[in-house]
């Protein structure tokens, strides 16, 4: 893998930059290290940007699979063809299959908050993590759901892709599904990126961006303070965007905090 991947950059150094139309794009989305801010601020503002990138032609890809369950319902019904049709049949099934991979190992997902960060972050349940995480992927339908190798060629609008919730690993998937970049929301601060897809930091909560401000990129922690409107940092959000798919570098690329890489083992992995 390593030789294919120096060989792939051998082949494209002599490339130049090129404008191409924003229906091009492919942004990947996650949340994590999430607190109390992030269903309300900066999920909020990366839903914003995801419905505005599919009603310019382009694909947005989110997952953590872990975190529709107690929400999964409201995803299926705004999936193509309606709940009860394929993708939304396909919804309720990954769900179905994550919650039986946790309790093989002895964990029930709906029995309180499973994620000791997510408690520390006051957040109770996995169906208050998961209210607030389901928020990032907008309010356009949902046109089918990508396994977690599955590239997103040929896709367009908005994508489910069946992944953990597990930084290293979600970051892989995405990059593999072809994502030129992820908008990346947190409430306590996730500073990491990924080696070769840029990382854009969201974060929710002002103390915690006034604390990371070397890390995070957007401050959505102005929309709890009353400074700024979901809209208005969605738009400040949307022209970074733009900004980074001309080359400027993210603060995770800047520190050269990209290096963590792992791929999903399907198996009793939460």
């Amino acid at each position: 893998g390593t030789d294919i991947a120096r060989n792939m950059a051998i082949e494209i150094s002599g490339l130049q930059r090129e404008e191409t139309d924003i229906s091009e794009v492919v942004m990947s989305i996650k949340c994590g290290a999430s607190d109390t801010t992030s269903g309300i601020a900066s999920n909020c503002v990366i839903g914003y940007v995801a419905y505005k990138l599919v009603d310019l032609g382009a694909t947005v890809i989110f997952g953590e699979t872990t975190e529709f369950i107690g929400g999964e319902h409201l995803l299926a019904r705004r999936a193509v063809g309606g709940e009860n049709g394929p993708v939304g049949r396909k919804i309720y099934q990954i769900v179905n299959e994550m919650e039986g991979r946790a309790k093989a190992i002895g964990c029930d997902m709906r029995k309180g908050q499973p994620t000791p960060g997510n408690i520390a972050g006051g957040l109770s349940s996995i169906e208050e993590k998961s209210l607030g995480a389901i928020m990032k992927s907008g309010s356009r339908p949902i046109q089918g759901v990508l396994e977690y190798p599955q590239h997103a060629a040929g896709c367009k609008g908005l994508w489910i892709k069946d992944t953990p919730g597990r930084e290293p690993e979600i970051l892989t998937g995405m990059a593999a599904t072809g994502a030129q970049f992820m908008m990346f929301s947190t409430g306590r601060g996730a500073p990491q990126g990924f080696p070769t897809m840029p990382v854009l930091k969201v974060c929710g909560n002002p103390n915690t961006y006034e604390r990371m401000s070397h890390d995070m990129d957007i401050n959505a922690g102005r929309i709890i303070t009353g400074e700024k409107s979901i809209e208005e940092v969605g738009e400040e959000a949307f022209s970074a965007i733009l900004d980074l798919l001309s080359g400027k570098q993210t603060k995770n690329e800047t520190l050269g905090y990209h290096s963590s890489i792992d791929i999903y083992t399907l198996g009793p992995v939460i």
